[in-house]
């Protein structure tokens, strides 16, 4: 990696060219300046003008977000994906000539993208548009770190390149992402809604409990789709700003491809690495929300004593605990959960805290926790084979890590959860549960009727302005 400290864009660019021509390379670079205050959702909003794919990223706490726009870069992976990823990022890294002298977490050069839940399975038209896995680097981004905002162009350079042309494109990019947008009300609306094979997909839970109960399997993770039809395409914008304001504790996210935009707001963190620190999360373990504090307190201690969800957390408790033993020390795990709460439901959840030794990587660490008991089942591989076998289902990027990574050492990647793929006017939403001994059909059908409504409620009743 090269850095460059020059203090302008037109100084930066003439550094740049002279380390091309000199190692006579096509280098990718990045220029990351600070910018006043922006909305993120103004800025993902205003990106539909430029015609280019966008992603969108905020974090948990909300306090960092991310807006990438267009792609200069697409590293992709596939059964081997996570050595592929790591390789490729590894060697981009090496040869990039990066100015960003501000060293923030989610400054410098960055790359956003997810994978699919299951490279084995075949995959349907449905995802047609998502790789077996990919990281994209974009060529312009907003970045929001607590009060600071930043900007970041990527691209390829090359000693044919006009300086004076790029500033150009860089100004007029800046002012179409960075020009405050005028706000329209949506009248988006679902006027259809199927659910596929519900009872299929029960008998596919019977199924998999009488496995468990013949000792070939733990648990069992077994997911299902409902499809909409909307009134028109899809207000993308809209429906962020409506996850924002309506699912706190949840990692917001979108990525586009082409027609296509993969949607949700998960609770379910995977990694954080900030240098060697290490954060995982469990959370399995689902109870709804009450209707009053009294009933929300009541289901909460419910939940905390109940022998199924416990059962099924400490599954996810053990397995990361295992997993990255041998790459990380100092591993903090408290020995009792607590609650989670987000708006529809509760879960129990434990935090995970460790140092990752440094000949480790966060892809070394995805691949050893992917999936977890909470999104396959346990063991994993008796319960990835009753999936790949009974479960009528391409669950594409539904249940797999997404997220993003820079070049400071810093990444974070959630689970795909409380998630849709939008098709324009179409919609596919996704949700599961974990299958254990005593699980009835019926009720894992209820729970999964929960785990529909946070997306459900975007689509129905979005009445933001976009």
């Amino acid at each position: 990696m090269i850095e460059l400290e020059e203090k302008t864009l037109q100084s930066f660019l003439y550094k740049a060219i002279d380390e091309a021509i000199s190692l006579r390379k096509q280098p990718l670079f990045s220029w990351t300046k600070k910018i006043d205050k922006v909305d993120l959702i103004d800025v993902f909003q205003a990106a539909k003008n430029t015609k280019k794919d966008r992603l969108f990223w905020t974090n948990s706490s909300n306090d960092f977000a991310l807006v990438g726009v267009g792609c200069t870069h697409k590293v992709i992976g596939h059964e081997d994906r996570f050595e592929q990823l790591q390789k490729e990022w590894k060697n981009i890294l090496q040869e990039a000539i990066i100015h960003d002298h501000f060293k923030e977490v989610g400054t410098g050069l960055v790359a956003l993208g997810g994978m699919s839940f299951d490279p084995k399975r075949e995959k349907s038209g449905l995802w047609a548009k998502y790789p077996t896995s990919q990281l994209t680097i974009p060529a312009y981004m907003v970045v929001k770190n607590n009060s600071n905002y930043y900007l970041t162009m990527n691209r390829y350079l090359t000693n044919k390149d006009n300086i004076e042309q790029i500033i150009h494109e860089v100004n007029t990019m800046e002012k179409i992402l960075l020009t405050e947008t005028e706000h329209h009300h949506s009248t988006q609306k679902v006027i259809a809604k199927k659910e596929i094979a519900p009872n299929t997909w029960k008998k596919t839970v019977q199924k998999a409990v009488d496995e468990i109960k013949q000792n070939r399997a733990k648990k069992i993770v077994l997911a299902r789709e409902m499809r909409l039809k909307l009134n028109k395409d899809a207000n993308i914008a809209g429906m962020l700003k409506k996850l924002i304001n309506t699912q706190p504790n949840s990692y917001i996210f979108a990525f586009e491809q082409d027609d296509n935009c993969f949607l949700g707001a998960t609770p379910e963190r995977l990694v954080q690495v900030q240098g060697d620190k290490l954060l995982s999360t469990c959370l399995a373990g689902t109870a709804p929300r009450g209707k009053t504090k009294e009933e929300d307190a009541t289901i909460a201690r419910s939940l905390l004593f109940d022998q199924k969800n416990r059962e099924e957390h400490d599954y996810v408790v053990q397995m990361i605990k295992q997993n990255i033993e041998k790459y990380c020390e100092a591993i903090d795990i408290p020995k009792e959960p607590v609650i989670y709460p987000l708006r529809n439901l509760q879960h129990l959840y434990t935090p995970v805290t460790a140092k990752l030794k440094p000949s480790y990587t966060v892809f070394d660490i995805i691949k050893k926790l992917h999936p977890t008991p909470a999104l396959g089942g346990v063991p994993r591989e008796k319960a990835l084979a009753f999936i790949r076998e009974e479960e009528r289902l391409d669950r594409g990027w539904y249940g797999a890590p997404i997220g993003w990574l820079d070049s400071n050492k810093n990444s974070e990647f959630a689970v795909a959860i409380r998630s849709g793929l939008i098709q324009k006017d179409e919609v596919s939403l996704f949700a599961g549960c974990g299958v254990m001994r005593d699980s009835d059909p019926e009720m894992e059908y209820d729970e999964t009727n929960v785990k529909f409504l946070p997306m459900l409620h975007i689509m129905e009743a979005n009445d933001e302005s976009y």
